[in-house]
């Protein structure tokens, strides 16, 4: 229980630090981003097991750089873009390797919010209908994401450019089918590879479902973190590719409207669905209420053991 405690507080810390500070293109910002894209790897290696967690990353990687080097190259599927940063680190084609980063680590985050949404989907593939259900819905919850922070990302940061702008504060609406698309091929290659792995399913629904609502707070974090720069952030102009001018201001407030009826609203779906799983169907109602009470319950019986425990070494058994 003490593990469990200090784990907690270190991932919620580290939770809070993403959302204060992962918003800004800073060297600090990156690294946040490197331990985000780690932590998601640890948490799928945990789910079904570190040959199949390659196996994700390498889909992922796979398609997604594929699909990406060819959208520079011709538009399509995303539309007219370049990336400016990583200008001076390692690229596969013309594709920064951060990015392929990005896309597993929230990819990973996602397929886990679907397969709550779902029922715990992502540990039962081999169910009838949920190989094909899980890849779209973790494709919808993936371009949520993508809704939330191209336009910011783009328009604002410029780490990419759109090179005829867009009706979306610079983005044109071909990216999220572009996004939608990419997301589902990778999903759908994962599923069909995972629903034959039995051990690994096995393994998936065995998790602690702590371990669950750590991928789903992690994906609410990177939504989370619009928070910051629309409170605090500097105001001004900003201009997209076309050469088309938008207020900062109306970019960040959108991003954030955006974010918590797609991204917040998915979250807390999938963490009551967590929690009625955990709880059952006799605590329904008060099942995310019942999940950390238990926790505090099992906290305080330790303790009072190690009381226990103590009091006899101290005065011996009593009569």
């Amino acid at each position: 229980m003490k593990v469990r405690i200090w784990a907690w507080s270190a991932t919620i810390s580290f939770l809070v630090v993403v959302i204060g500070f992962a918003w800004s293109a800073t060297l600090f910002a990156q690294i946040l981003a490197a331990i985000s894209i780690s932590c998601a790897f640890g948490l799928a290696c945990h789910a079904y097991g570190v040959r199949h967690a390659v196996a994700l990353l390498l889909i992922c990687s796979a398609i997604t750089f594929t699909i990406e080097n060819i959208g520079v190259a011709t538009g399509l599927p995303f539309g007219l873009y370049h990336f400016t940063i990583g200008a001076d680190r390692p690229r596969i084609g013309v594709i920064p390797l951060v990015v392929g980063g990005l896309w597993f680590g929230m990819g990973y985050c996602s397929w886990v919010v679907a397969g709550a949404l779902l029922d715990h989907a992502d540990g039962r593939l081999n169910e009838k209908g949920n190989v094909i259900a899980l890849p779209l819905v973790a494709a919808f919850v993936m371009t949520q994401w993508d809704v939330v922070m191209d336009a910011p990302s783009a328009t604002i940061s410029g780490a990419w450019i759109w090179h005829r702008g867009g009706a979306f504060f610079g983005v044109p609406i071909s990216n999220f089918f572009g996004w939608f698309s990419t997301s589902w091929l990778f999903f759908q290659a994962y599923a069909l590879y995972l629903r034959r792995q039995e051990p690994a399913l096995d393994s998936a629904r065995a998790q602690s479902p702590e371990f669950r609502v750590a991928a789903v707070l992690l994906y609410l974090s990177a939504g989370l973190t619009h928070l910051t720069p629309w409170l605090i952030g500097p105001g001004g102009d900003t201009v997209d590719g076309a050469g088309h001018v938008w207020r900062i201001d109306d970019i960040r407030e959108s991003t954030v409207a955006v974010m918590l009826f797609t991204m917040l609203f998915s979250s807390t779906l999938a963490l009551l669905r967590i929690g009625r799983e955990h709880a059952g169907p006799a605590n329904e109602s008060s099942a995310l209420c019942g999940f950390h009470l238990r926790a505090v319950a099992a906290f305080a019986d330790e303790f009072r053991d190690q009381r226990g425990i103590s009091r006899r070494e101290n005065y011996g058994d009593g009569p």
